[in-house]
């Protein structure tokens, strides 16, 4: 469980939180366009740019589409950027979330999980993120407040290492952490500073002794070969993650990896899961533990790249894996699902997985859901490839 020491503390939203990661790192450019759930970000931010607490350039957009332009250029031309976004928003980003991760630029972009339309929703699920998950991009997802600062911080070092110079999304569920209240502990302004360092202009587009293009054309001879080198980048990012939070760790004392393990020594029924609701599920673990079931969670941080390896190491052996995606894929499995499923196709021991989608639309997740999740598989219910749903009106 993540260390917070409540007297350091203060009770903040994930947005207020995430905005004062954003004032510690102070990025030359944020461009940013309003969508809920995420405005109160970038309406801190803007704040703290018209009291001058920030030299940050802040540039008000009039789309998506623009603020992730902006960025993207502004990164190009050398400078730190930033922006943010949700579902709708990130959607029409869409062709340049593309472009960011293909030019090679360490954007970071926190992303409020909202649902996609239509109908119109603006409650969370996961729709928006898994739409971007082939991008190019990082994927990191939080549990709490403190872990969307966190990882917002860990984000720029990763993105900017220049081993990996790929953009990142830190996600946070819609409403339930960007407007919930819980405790954070702020690291030290000038702790922060010296943890992201000052960035390092890769050609940078404004360097007129050594021209370069952004954004050329690039048909079939060099296009695959961009194509691996991106591969390579995600490559990289795994293996220099762990260093990374290591050194986040010496500064924080809170530490992270590609996942987290609770109660896992002896468990024999495993649940899956990415953001929030993995608080829920450990509430449910204590719960059964307490009756005499060997439950355990597996909360995912880093979805991207997905963490095979990790997967494999802590649920091979197990009786059985529950899968609990927040997003739905038409036609085909839930996106967690099909992703831990193709992990434990290479277990020495497969166990049997079980796939269930929950909270779509800002659905409520409640414990007793969790538990029939978990007493489905302690019972042998579990059908492999039959998607079921937590919380479904029948």
């Amino acid at each position: 469980m993540m260390n917070i020491d409540l007297k350091k503390s203060k009770a903040v939203t994930g947005a207020e939180a995430v905005a004062n990661a954003m004032r510690q790192i102070e990025p030359h450019v944020v461009a940013a366009y309003p969508i809920t759930p995420q405005t109160p970000i970038v309406e801190y931010f803007a704040k703290f740019v018209a009291d001058g607490v920030v030299r940050t350039e802040m540039i008000p957009v009039e789309s998506e589409h623009s603020a992730m332009s902006a960025v993207v250029g502004a990164a190009a031309a050398g400078a730190r950027a930033m922006t943010a976004t949700s579902a709708n928003g990130l959607a029409l980003m869409h062709e340049i979330v593309y472009i960011a991760a293909s030019s090679r630029l360490p954007i970071v972009m926190p992303v409020v999980n909202r649902a996609l339309s239509g109908p119109i929703n603006i409650h969370c699920d996961h729709s928006d993120a898994m739409a971007e998950r082939d991008s190019g991009w990082i994927q990191l997802f939080a549990e709490t407040n403190q872990e969307a600062y966190d990882l917002t911080i860990l984000a720029i070092r990763l993105a900017e290492h220049e081993d990996v110079r790929l953009p990142v999304m830190v996600n946070l569920d819609g409403f339930i952490l960007s407007h919930g209240v819980e405790p954070v502990e702020f690291l030290p302004d000038e702790v922060v500073k010296e943890f992201v360092g000052k960035p390092k202009r890769v050609y940078p587009l404004l360097d007129t002794e050594n021209p370069v293009t952004y954004g050329p054309l690039d048909l079939y001879d060099y296009y695959f070969e961009h194509k691996r080198q991106q591969v390579e980048a995600m490559e990289h990012a795994k293996k220099l993650f762990p260093k990374v939070a290591e050194e986040f760790e010496k500064i924080s004392g809170r530490k992270y990896d590609f996942v987290e393990p609770y109660k896992l020594d002896d468990a024999e029924y495993v649940m899956v899961a990415l953001g929030s609701t993995n608080s829920t599920i450990k509430y449910v673990v204590d719960w059964m533990r307490e009756e005499g079931f060997k439950v355990g969670a597996l909360k995912i941080w880093m979805f991207r790249p997905f963490p095979k390896e990790k997967i494999q190491y802590y649920l091979n052996g197990r009786k059985a894996v529950v899968v609990l995606d927040r997003s739905a894929s038409f036609g085909a499995e839930a996106p967690l699902y099909e992703a831990i499923k193709s992990a434990l196709y290479e277990a020495t021991i497969r166990p049997r997985i079980g796939s269930y989608v929950y909270g779509l639309g800002g659905r409520d997740i409640v414990p007793e859901h969790i538990r029939k999740a978990f007493m489905d598989a302690i019972e042998g219910n579990l059908l492999v490839d039959e998607q079921r749903y937590l919380g479904l009106r029948e």
